[in-house]
């Protein structure tokens, strides 16, 4: 059975497939679907809901197509989540490595600055370097970033002081290959695959962490996100609910898809090493 195969067979890996893929076809679709400036007006404001056929969830309080906005939500959400976490999983891999291998102050001096970021909550600080900073797509991406990459970091260097003394690390010392070298080449790439599990949840809490800054007024202001739809929403919740209601359920969806998959990726990986 391939590794496919083995993931789709559970459940959970299959309802969270589902899920992903549907929200990258939305983002892969939504020029092609909607195309120009999803913030433009289209019709008037605050139509229901399938009344308008050619507006099929109605608009917003500036006559905004809902579903133009949702479907182009749908690539900043997808796009933060993936860069924050390649962002934080690398920097957390890299740092853990060279702490790991390098052990004595170097080790020390590395883990106490990882410390020091794991003691300030991640929304705390991602919020506060937005607002010095100022609010754009990468900077969000950033500053997510600087507040996830703690954990990487801490699983990459256990799994860094199980592996540098292994046969082949030694081999690679004896032929003088260069510290640096053995770690970045020999060591990192084997005690990557601990932290790339990591890699699920730290795209949720990304979403979640851009959803709540764009609800906040500190998303970037050029682009359409869940967020700030649902923050836009809030000032008419009683009269037009779906404004919020809509983006509040592809963002739930879209977290427990992750979810999902993570899960049942580490429900197969455990299946596969059973069987073999």
């Amino acid at each position: 059975m391939s590794r496919l195969a083995r993931f789709l067979s559970v459940p959970e890996a299959a309802s969270g497939a589902l899920i992903l893929a549907l929200l990258a076809a939305m983002a892969l679709l939504a020029p092609v679907l909607f195309p120009g400036d999803p913030m433009r007006i289209a019709g008037p404001a605050l139509l229901p809901p399938f009344q308008d056929w050619s507006l099929p969830l109605g608009t917003d309080r500036l006559g905004r197509d809902v579903l133009a906005e949702l479907f182009h939500g749908a690539r900043t959400s997808l796009a933060v989540g993936l860069a924050a976490a390649a962002a934080s999983l690398a920097i957390g891999a890299l740092v853990g490595t060279l702490a790991g291998f390098a052990g004595g102050l170097v080790d020390e001096a590395l883990m106490r600055v990882t410390d020091a970021f794991q003691t300030v909550p991640g929304f705390l600080l991602a919020l506060a370097f937005v607002s010095i900073v100022g609010p754009s797509l990468g900077v969000v991406v950033a500053a997510i970033a600087l507040s996830a990459w703690t954990g990487p970091a801490r699983v990459a260097r256990a799994e860094v002081l199980s592996i540098r003394e292994r046969g082949y690390v030694a081999a690679a010392r004896v032929v003088g290959m260069h510290p640096v070298e053995i770690a970045l080449r020999e060591v990192l790439p084997n005690a990557l695959p601990p932290v790339l599990a990591l890699s699920s949840i730290i795209v949720a809490g990304a979403i979640l962490t851009e959803a709540a800054l764009s609800f906040l007024g500190l998303g970037d202001p050029n682009r359409v996100t869940w967020g700030g739809m649902i923050a836009e929403g809030r000032t008419v919740l009683r009269s037009a609910p779906f404004l919020s209601v809509v983006p509040g359920i592809a963002l739930v969806l879209t977290v427990l898809g992750i979810y999902l998959a993570g899960e049942g990726a580490v429900e197969s990986s455990a299946v596969r090493k059973g069987l073999s």
